[in-house]
């Protein structure tokens, strides 16, 4: 159902003193709140809604605000959420009209909202703030004409992979499938998984690898037998069979991969399959775990600094080693490997 439009609020409140009213009109989230078009959102996202189907959704703004917010300060969405409670300026970005003692949306509402805008939608955000900076001034139509692009690693919210963190989160997964769909198993292995996985650990930094690989060749055990035994019990019931499709795939090329294999296929994350080692030849971090992005910036330095104009991912780590002579590939040298 589409969001609610928010609910004209009294010029004044007895109890209550209006944030307009009580936060500096300098400040940069105020003034920034002043050149955004907001209503451009609501057109944008207001067909991905039906009408009189289901729960009403969130308002526009308040997505759109903490999104803003939450890129702009680099936060995640925990902590956005969070800052959303303890500061009138984000809330007065966001929309509000009073303060708020209380979150309107879970942390996963993010994540679903963004699901549902898709990527496409979400460059409406890139493209309204370069407008926002046009009307204040920020950035002018000369330091568009030249723009500089060049390609980075983005690393992804995933822990350090190892085998032994691997399996024991494809345990957890099946597990927890299973005991939500009704699916009895011959034996969870939670509670073995979880102890193996912390002996490993602790084998490893005490410098013994060879037992360590005995705990990680159990967890590989343990999976492989959850694996099949789901698949037997589920063989025939369509609807479920459908639930457990994708994550029994994604187990199934953990089971088949080995610790020496390279490539695209090599699984480092369940929850973020398209994960890839991306080499970055540093000192500090030989490796990143993430997709390769494109990014395009202004050349010239505005007033305003410099502006992101477009952003694209670049799965399968392609390679970006001569951009110079991208226009004569006859003339592109390979990289020496060695």
């Amino acid at each position: 159902m589409r969001p609610k439009q928010p609910e004209a609020e009294p010029e004044e409140d007895l109890f209550r003193a209006r944030l307009a009213n009580l936060v500096d009109p300098r400040h940069p989230l105020v003034r920034l709140a002043k050149l955004i078009d907001w209503g451009r959102f609501e057109t944008e996202f207001g067909p991905l809604y039906t009408d009189g189907i289901g729960r009403p959704g969130l308002p526009t703004r308040l997505m759109v605000g903490l999104h803003l917010v939450k890129h702009m300060d680099g936060l995640s969405d925990e902590a956005v959420c969070a800052r959303y409670l303890d500061s009138p300026y984000a809330q007065l970005f966001c929309g509000e009209a009073f303060f708020q003692h209380a979150l309107p949306l879970d942390r996963s509402s993010m994540t679903r909202w963004r699901r549902r805008i898709g990527p496409e939608r979400l460059e409406v955000l890139l493209a309204e703030s370069l407008a926002a900076a046009q009307r204040g001034g920020a950035v002018e139509e000369k330091h568009l004409r030249r723009v500089t692009i060049d390609t980075t690693v983005q690393p992804k919210a995933v822990t350090h992979p190892t085998d032994s963190k691997l399996l024991h989160r494809g345990i957890e997964i099946l597990a927890r499938l299973a005991r939500r769909h009704g699916v009895r198993l011959r034996q969870s292995y939670l509670r073995l998984a979880k102890r193996a996985k912390r002996e490993a650990a602790k084998l490893i930094h005490s410098g013994r690898p060879r037992q360590a690989e005995r705990q990680v060749r159990r967890l590989r055990t343990w999976l492989g037998r959850l694996f099949r035994d789901i698949g037997r019990k589920i063989a025939g019931h369509t609807a479920t069979e459908a639930v457990f499709s994708g994550p029994l795939a994604l187990i199934a090329r953990l089971l088949r991969q080995r610790r020496e294999d390279r490539g695209r296929d090599k699984l480092y994350s369940l929850h973020a399959p398209e994960v890839e080692c991306i080499g970055k030849g540093k000192a500090q971090a030989r490796y990143e775990f993430g997709v390769k992005v494109s990014l395009a910036t202004t050349n010239a330095a505005a007033p305003g600094g410099q502006f992101v104009l477009g952003a694209r991912a670049l799965p399968g780590n392609p390679f970006d080693g001569h951009p110079r002579c991208a226009d004569r590939p006859d003339r592109a040298r390979h990289r020496r490997r060695g």
